[in-house]
This record gives structure tokens, sequence and C-alpha cells, in this order.
């Protein structure tokens, strides 16, 4: 694997193929990967259907018992040299990333780095999965419980991070000794298969890991139906995560659902106003705003709401939108027309109720992909903006007077995934902190992931935990052991 070089699409980093067992297969019927950047063809991935589902399934159940079998070291060895892997090619990585998914090179990066965390994170929890003794009734009698691996997963993950949702996912999967059919969103599919052929270079055996790409029925319908696939990790919007709900019904999957968010920002008359303003711009416009922990409510306390206003305002202001292998650029494209077209439909609903647009980054590009980093005062519950994620540069402002105000506004709607607030009053924070109906919550900061913590939501956010110690219970079952005769 290559780096760029100076290409856009490099042929060594783009597999137009699907992974199932040791085969790299083709389709006659092929589904086309823009750049949302240029609106240019990357390549094009095979539009697997029922048949390529099954046997990935097949095959993943096929490699399940040699999988869980093999000791827990040789397991996180396997981890770590996948970790290796990806570090050696994050540049590539990253270029390749930033080529589908369309955030600027240096956040592509990042992003890689971060997916990377968490095949080190979960390689040392692979080691740490162990049971206990529970006393038993009589001397004659031991009770021991043990954790076993789940067995085959179905993991479908987002085009906005398409490499950290992979590793999020995969990465505890493997360590807990399960073997995964992966299905990658179609706008974003190479940097995941990229990810996969790492895996198989650094000795994970074929059959573990099967990657099956295209549009999302038919491959999803053969997953949720199958009595094989014991659990479903996804991530995306909570209308597919009610229906992928009720699809696991039938055969009663173990479910972990990352589903949308609607985050409120908090910023008190006591806040540190400078460090405020830096992490609403980087939880606000980090990705253009395309994340489930995006700040999409920024309440702002009367006393310095206007302060505030101001100081965010100039850095939106200065915010440099334009293609992502621009160094110079600090905001890209959105994924693609339909989700630059949901912003402007936001703010157009937002003005013509009595928003203001106080400040709004220059926008050169005619493509119709990107959209310009606004700021928005005077917004109301009224708004769209109050109720839906706008997953783009949108900033809207709501004004509150007191801290049981801004806690109601915050908790009010149906999502519970992350919340931010700013304050320099330590019982404010104990009080704010506990009263947060969120499952993640930044306290003096824009930022809530890291792989050693748990990620998840409340609430009509998701069900189950993604990193930290928890994220291997997520692939885990639990077996109670009742041994008699023993004296």
């Amino acid at each position: 694997m290559n780096s760029l070089n100076g290409k856009r699409h490099p042929r060594t980093l783009v597999i137009e193929r699907a992974l199932i067992g040791r085969d790299w297969i083709e389709l006659p019927i092929r589904v086309a990967v823009t750049d949302p950047a240029t609106g240019a063809v990357i390549g094009e991935i095979p539009d697997c259907g029922t048949a390529e589902t099954r046997a990935a399934i097949d095959a993943a159940d096929k490699a399940a018992t040699d999988w869980r079998a093999r000791a827990a070291p040789e397991r996180a060895a396997l981890l770590r040299a996948w970790h290796v892997r990806v570090l050696k090619h994050s540049e590539a990585l990253a270029r390749l990333l930033t080529a589908e998914q369309g955030k600027p090179l240096a956040e592509a990066l990042d992003e890689i780095r971060y997916a990377a965390s968490f095949i080190a994170w979960f390689a040392g929890e692979a080691e740490r999965i162990g049971g206990y003794d529970v006393p038993a009734l009589s001397p004659d009698r031991r009770v021991l419980v043990a954790r076993q691996p789940v067995g085959v997963i179905a993991a479908i993950t987002p085009w906005n991070f398409p490499a950290a949702m992979v590793t999020r996912k995969l990465a505890p999967a493997l360590a807990a000794g399960c073997t995964i059919v992966l299905k990658p969103s179609e706008l974003t599919p190479f940097t995941a298969l990229a990810l996969a052929r790492l895996a198989l270079e650094s000795g994970i055996p074929p059959g573990v890991i099967n990657v099956v790409t295209g549009t999302p029925a038919p491959i999803g319908e053969v997953l949720m139906a199958s009595d094989c696939v014991r659990k479903l990790s996804f991530t995306g919007s909570t209308s597919v995560g009610r229906q992928l709900m009720r699809d696991a019904a039938g055969t009663i999957k173990r479910l972990s659902l990352e589903l949308g968010g609607n985050a409120p920002f908090i910023v008190f008359d006591d806040a540190h106003l400078e460090a405020a303003v830096a992490g609403a711009i980087a939880s606000k416009f980090r990705n253009a705003g395309q994340t489930c922990v995006c700040a999409n409510r920024l309440l702002v306390q009367s006393g310095i709401h206007d302060r505030f206003v101001t100081m965010l305002g100039e850095a939106v202001s200065a915010l440099n939108v334009g293609d992502g292998f621009d160094p110079a650029v600090t905001t890209g494209p959105l994924i693609h027309a339909e989700a630059a077209a949901k912003v402007r439909a936001h703010a157009d609903d937002a003005l013509a109720k009595g928003a203001q647009l106080v400040a709004q980054a220059p926008l050169a590009s005619r493509i119709d992909s990107y959209a310009a980093p606004m700021l928005l005062i005077g917004a109301t519950s009224h708004m769209r903006v109050a109720h839906e994620e706008t997953f783009g540069p949108l900033a809207a402002v709501f004004r509150f007077d007191d801290e049981a105000d801004a806690v109601a506004l915050a908790n009010s709607g149906a999502a519970g995934l992350a919340a931010y607030f700013y304050t320099s009053d330590i019982a404010r924070a104990w009080r704010v902190g506990d009263a947060l109906e969120y499952g993640m919550v930044g306290i003096n900061s824009g930022s809530v992931s890291l792989a050693a913590a748990p990620f998840g939501g409340v609430k009509q956010s998701g069900l189950g935990r993604e990193g930290g110690r928890e994220g291997i219970d997520e692939y885990l079952e639990i077996k109670a052991l009742h041994w008699a005769g023993l004296r």
C-alpha cells in the first residue's frame, strides 16, 4: 500500500472488490463512489446482494471456531500487528479518506490515528477477559462465571467517520473472539476495504473479517434474518435504528445502536469565553458539522451572550471552506448535495421565523456539496434546528437566563447522546453534569471521544457502549457453570 505521491485517487489504495473469506470478489453490477469536493468518480464497488451476504456469513461462521479458540494473547498480538500497519500507512489512508469523504487532510489524519487507537486499546482488553467464582451453597460445589464470544457479528458503519467507526466495532469484536461481516457505507467504502486488507496482511485469518459493499437494503435484510448472526452493531440515524430493532426481534439479536443526537452546548456567564469559543468551533464545525456528537444547539446565558456571539462570529467568518486537499482549508464539503441543501433549509427556516444571520464564512465553490459555515442568533424552540440534527456547519444560538432554563432546554427532546457546558463554578459543574440526560458530557471541553472511555447515548440515541472497558462487553456472553460432586 503506497501513499498518494501527489495523486488524488491512487489505484493502489482503491480496492474495488468485496471481501468474502479469503477471496476479493467482483460483480457485474457496480456502485460508483464520488469525491464530494469535485464530483469526480473515485472508483466503483460491487453491489452485493443476497448471495454475497450469505456467503460472507458462512465464511464468518466457518472462521469462528478457530478464531474463538485462539489464546487471548495470540488475538492481542495480531491486533497489535494490525495497529502497527495502520499507523505505518496512516498518511496514505488519510488521503484516501479525504478523497472519498471530503474532510480536510489534517482531520483525516487525526481520524486514522484515532481509529488506530481503538485497535491498540482492545488488543490490551483481549488479555483482560476473565471470569470469576460465585460462592456455592455446599463444599462439594463450585460456581464459575465465564465470558465467551457472542459469535458472528454484523457491523454497519456510516460515512462520516469511515475509519474510526470501522475499528471501533471490529477491534473489540476481534478481541472478544468474534468474527465479522462488515457493511460500510456505500458513500465511503474504500477506507474500510483498505483497513480490511491491512488486517489480512497483519496475519488475521481469512474469514474473520468479511466486507460486503453496495446498497444497504438487500444486505441488511439477509444480515437481520440470519440465525447465524448473533449481534448487530450499527451507527446511523435513529429512524433506521428503530427499524433494525424491529428486524432483530425475529432472531432475538443483541444490539449496539449509536444513533442520532441533538447536542446542546451551554455557555454560562462564568465561563472562560476564549475556551468556550474554541470548544464551540471544534464541536460544531469539525468535519463540517457532520458528527453525531456535533453541537447542534448553542445555549448562551444572557450576561455574556453578546460578547460570546461577537467572538464566535469572528471565528466563524475566518473559517476557510474548500477542497480538503488544500492545506489552508479548515472546512471541507458535505458528503453530497442533499446534505448541503438540508443545511440551507434549516437556515432558511430559522431566518423566516425570526433568527438573524450574524456571521458567515466565504464560499467560493459552486459545487452543490458545499455549505457556508453560518452563525445565527435569536433561535427558538419553534425552529427546525431546535429539534432536528442539522449535520452541517450551521451554529444557532439560543439565549437563556438561568441554570434551570438551560438544563430544561438541553434535556428537551428524545436525543441523549452528547452534551457540553462551560463554567468556572465547580459546584455548578457537578449539578449540571449530573442533571443532563446524556450518555457523554463535555465539561469545559468540546470533545468527548477517546478509545479508553465509553461512547454511547441514552433515550433515543441508542443502546450499548463503544470504547472503554465496557466496549468489549458488548461482544461477550456470560455463562454460569454450576459444578457439583467435587468432594
